[in-house]
């Protein structure tokens, strides 16, 4: 990556992990756009509505939040990802990829108009309470999300470790609103997570793209080879995205050099392209890569590559659809501007915004049993909400001892309870039976 005000690529998924994350470019600043005369007349009325403002307004106004709403609607008009930030936020936003976050561990994004859930972050107060990739909050803290920017919406959700916040959850096949009191927590994420399968298959789990993950993943996949894998499961789901290179350092593990793995086209035409610089040939084994509604982002260019390559088969349900690079512009005094200046594009030339990754073989995920906050379960456990993307035991913990396809220490569900990776794990073996097939 280049930094020292040099730019710096990044894309994410349009979420928030209680702060905004999506897909960002690190710049320099405004350039000079050859149409001074034409906006100076449109600023002149700007002017003017604010001097009337604040000779005429019932109450006294600052000109500071004046501007700064003027700017916010300004964006809003745009498109939901393009934002204001303050210098606050704009210092969070440039130390989020580093694994480390305040929040109760929601990713988030807008969606058919609407605040939607991307994904809960296993093992956070949003996993742990039942919050759902899928779900629309319609109310934070009793105050309605309706008309709210992302980051309007990160704000309101913030607030030091300890304190409570109030969703109001608005979930498909539910009549009623879920309320749900979320306790703030630093959320730390650990991207990389991976164990051996029956049948000599290395799973990996990759739950964001953050600035080592392609690093552990490669000391993942040794470790693995080590044991004798033979094929390879990459699960993606409710991975809602992070650095571009990162992207690309996860891609060029698995297609050979001098691929092309995406490509980013803006405005003006200009193609920036990203390609495999891997030195020798990976390995040509077996991999399915597993994708769901709450994979977005990088996520998408990886399976989006594999996919448009042959190197992988895709399963699981429809992704996100979040195609679009925005470029982070540092303000003067210290805030920044979120715009989206480009968008990206699968090898094959495939732009994946607002329509996402479609499987190979679509495998819907297992309905859990609707349980309202507070209620308990057929146990009479307190409910504290499905994993639809159940993450694995790490190497040493015991879950890895449980059944093929176990959750872990945190979570005591099998294979069997995830149809997406009970059909990846009997399509590989289906492969192996194949392949060592001979003719009598």
């Amino acid at each position: 990556m280049e930094q020292n005000g040099q730019r710096r690529w990044l894309v994410m998924g349009p979420l928030m992990v209680l702060t905004l994350v999506v897909g960002v470019v690190i710049g320099k600043g405004w350039e000079r756009t050859g149409h001074a005369s034409e906006t100076y007349e449109e600023l002149k009325t700007f002017s003017e509505v604010l001097t009337q403002i604040q000779k005429h307004y019932v109450e006294e106004a600052k000109v500071k939040e004046l501007v700064q709403g003027a700017i916010r609607g300004m964006l809003a008009t745009l498109d939901p990802h393009s934002a204001y930030m303050t210098p606050e936020m704009y210092k969070e936003i440039q130390v989020e990829t580093k694994g480390e976050f305040g929040g109760v561990g929601i990713q988030i994004g807008i969606k058919d108009n609407r605040l939607a859930v991307i994904a809960p972050i296993e093992g956070t107060p949003a996993h742990k309470a039942g919050i759902k990739a899928g779900d629309f909050i319609i109310k934070v803290n009793e105050e309605t999300t309706k008309d709210l920017t992302l980051m309007d919406a990160v704000q309101r959700m913030r607030g030091p470790r300890g304190t409570k916040v109030v969703l109001t959850i608005q979930r498909d096949g539910v009549n009623d609103s879920m309320v749900f009191t979320l306790v703030r927590d630093t959320i730390k994420i650990e991207s990389v997570k991976s164990k051996l399968l029956e049948g000599n298959i290395a799973y990996v789990r990759l739950t964001q793209f953050q600035e080592q993950s392609g690093k552990d993943l490669a000391k993942a996949l040794k470790q693995l080879r080590d044991q004798k894998a033979q094929s390879t499961i990459l699960d993606l789901r409710n991975n809602p995205g992070g650095l571009l290179t990162t992207a690309v350092e996860v891609s060029e593990q698995f297609v050979a050099p001098g691929k092309l793995i995406v490509y980013v086209k803006s405005r003006d035409g200009r193609k920036d392209e990203y390609v495999s610089r891997v030195k020798d040939q990976p390995e040509d084994y077996p991999m399915i890569v597993l994708v769901n509604e709450g994979s977005a982002s990088a996520s998408e260019i990886v399976a989006g590559a594999l996919q448009d390559w042959g190197r992988a088969v895709v399963i699981g349900n429809q992704t996100f659809g979040k195609g679009s690079v925005q470029t982070i512009l540092p303000l003067q005094d210290g805030s920044g501007l979120r715009l989206t200046t480009a968008k990206y594009y699968t090898p094959k030339g495939r732009s994946i915004q607002s329509t996402g990754i479609t499987p190979d073989i679509v495998v819907k995920a297992k309905a859990a049993p609707v349980v309202k906050p507070g209620e308990k379960d057929a146990e009479g456990k307190p409910h504290k909400g499905p994993e639809s993307a159940p993450p694995p035991a790490k190497p040493g913990d015991e879950g890895a001892s449980k059944a093929p396809g176990a959750a872990g220490a945190e979570g005591a569900e099998t294979s069997e309870d995830d149809p997406q990776l009970q059909k990846a794990i009997e399509l590989l073996k289906t492969w192996k039976i194949f392949k060592e097939l001979r003719p009598v």
